[in-house]
């Protein structure tokens, strides 16, 4: 501080002396004090938020776009499949995916015939050997199977066939080449052969085709017979077409002597579970010997859009097979299976507990051979029988006109006797 200022405080003072000095402190007015308390309000009395508005992005849109168009694209397959769809019906798996049918009626068959009056003919073997496996009876059988392709003008049709003799007869179901104009045959190996229609019967939907060939690896067939419900059996053939060619399947018999109507006419078919597709018909079912026990021909489908049907298929017997086919071969025309003259039910048991077939009633053929209600039957053709089937099963191994030799049980004795198979009724 400088001495001028000093003497001014000085100065001051003196002139203050013996006054009273009051001091003050003139700061800022106290602001007044506000106590607080602050708390989330209860739920209920928050005013409603206005919604957050989220950004979509492109990608999430497309997506979403693409799954409700799917969605409705299955809904309306679904809605169409079950405006179809009411009924099951039976379906003959005779085309595959090259099959392309202009109208719902076959025109007339004109495929290149080949004569008839060949000596051929289909035996029935009932030797069984070990069960084979199933590799072992795929290659067994497989070089036996052939894909038929019939010509239908503006369309084809492909099934499958056997081949039963090493010259080359074809066996095939007729719905497959009917209404064809020319036939053509693919071996297992790949290749082609023209084929000609021998003959066929539609009622039975059997046809044999024939094609020029030699040492060509036939089927061997066995008796449809000698099946029971619950034996494995297999199938090769070509569902959907050529591409899935020589396909194997394989399940049991799941019945014998099954009548199925079909197209009015009533068929008696072994029916299995074994998978039969389009482009199945006229494969073989074939027993675990490896040998052909049947002709696939038919199988359920479903229409209707809850159920669907699943492993019921049908297979022509190889005793009917064996007996049309072999008509066909020899004279071109399908007559009646010969029959004995006899009818037998049930099993009888004889005095020395053995069993044999009860005959119950006798007409022509019978009775021309002393045969009598009553009698039991013990051996048919040398074999002992106790069945019906066993009966029957030995009288397909005759012709019309040939003696089965048979040995019954009467009043105590056997007696020896030849039952002459006569002409059977016209169906």
């Amino acid at each position: 501080m400088s001495e001028d200022s000093m003497d001014e405080i000085e100065m001051q003072q003196e002139s203050l002396a013996g006054q009273e000095v009051v001091l003050t402190y003139a700061g800022e007015e106290p602001a007044p004090v506000v106590l607080t308390y602050e708390t989330a309000l209860p739920e209920a009395m928050c005013p409603p938020q206005p919604p957050r508005r989220r950004r979509r992005s492109r990608r999430g849109l497309m997506i979403f776009t693409i799954c409700i168009a799917l969605l409705l694209l299955v809904s309306s397959v679904l809605l169409i499949y079950s405006a179809l769809s009411s009924r099951t019906s039976i379906a003959r798996p005779g085309g595959g995916t090259d099959s392309i049918w202009a109208d719902d009626s076959a025109g007339e068959t004109t495929i290149e015939t080949y004569p008839t009056s060949g000596d051929f003919r289909i035996d029935l073997s009932e030797v069984r050997l070990k069960p084979l496996t199933a590799q072992k009876v795929y290659a067994h059988v497989n070089p036996s199977v052939v894909s038929v392709v019939a010509d239908l003008g503006d369309s084809v049709s492909v099934g499958t066939g056997v081949i039963a003799s090493g010259d080359g007869y074809i066996i095939t179901n007729y719905h497959v080449i009917e209404g064809g104009h020319s036939c053509l045959v693919i071996l297992s190996t790949g290749y082609r052969l023209d084929a000609k229609l021998v003959g066929y019967d539609a009622d039975n939907d059997l046809a044999v085709l024939k094609v020029e060939g030699e040492d060509l690896p036939a089927a061997e067939f066995g008796s449809s017979d000698l099946l029971s419900v619950g034996d494995k059996v297999y199938a090769i053939g070509n569902p959907l077409g050529l591409e899935l060619r020589g396909t194997l399947t394989d399940g049991i018999i799941s019945a014998i002597n099954r009548d199925v109507d079909v197209d009015g006419v009533t068929m008696t078919l072994i029916q299995t579970n074994a998978a039969l597709n389009s482009g199945n018909s006229g494969g073989p079912l074939i027993n675990e010997f490896g040998q052909v026990i049947g002709i696939n021909t038919i199988k359920m489908v479903a229409e209707y859009d809850d159920d669907s049907v699943e492993g019921l298929g049908f297979a022509i017997p190889s005793a009917t097979v064996a007996h049309i086919a072999n008509c066909i071969i020899a004279t071109g025309e399908v007559t009646p299976e010969p029959v004995l003259g006899i009818t037998v039910m049930g099993t009888a048991i004889l005095p020395d507990g053995s069993e044999g077939v009860l005959v119950v009633e006798v007409s022509q053929g019978g009775a021309a051979a002393g045969v009598q209600p009553g009698d039991i039957i013990v051996e048919a053709d040398g074999e002992r029988v106790t069945t019906n089937t066993d009966i029957l099963r030995i009288r397909r191994r005759f012709e019309t006109g040939e003696s089965v030799p048979m040995t019954i049980y009467r009043d105590g004795e056997y007696i020896d006797v030849q039952v002459e198979l006569t002409p059977g009724a016209a169906a």
